[in-house]
């Protein structure tokens, strides 16, 4: 199963790729928003892992229009920020996000939010 990973920062972006390549997942990984959105329009992925400050459109930005795809609305999607504000939670969670994980987070803590959205994810279809 595909996921896609948009992370500008290329050293997070390995290392999480190396998290979700270890749970047996397929990873698009890429550097901006943009790049994102068309990754997921070229072929929907099960999982979109989004940072929310990218250059260009940024992580909000593209979970807004994935949640107004008639084909990726029901995209699962995980914001990635350092930004721990609740306001910033409440703003990644009202542009549509599943979840929203917090840098600096560790590979048990990345694998278990991807786990259990995955998980969600399978058994309401």
């Amino acid at each position: 199963m595909t996921v896609v990973l948009a992370e500008d920062d290329v050293d997070i972006r390995d290392l999480v790729q190396i998290v979700l390549e270890g749970l047996d997942l397929q990873v698009k990984a890429v550097g901006t928003g943009a790049e994102a959105l068309q990754a997921c329009r070229d072929s929907v992925p099960r999982l979109l892992l989004l940072d929310i400050t990218m250059p260009g459109m940024n992580g909000l930005e593209v979970c807004r229009a994935i949640r107004a795809d008639d084909n990726l609305h029901d995209l699962p999607v995980i914001l990635m920020t350092a930004r721990a504000q609740a306001s910033d939670v409440a703003a990644g969670i009202e542009a549509g996000a599943d979840t929203y994980i917090i840098k600096p987070f560790g590979p048990i803590e990345l694998r278990e939010h991807v786990e259990a959205i995955l998980a969600r994810d399978a058994s309401a279809s």
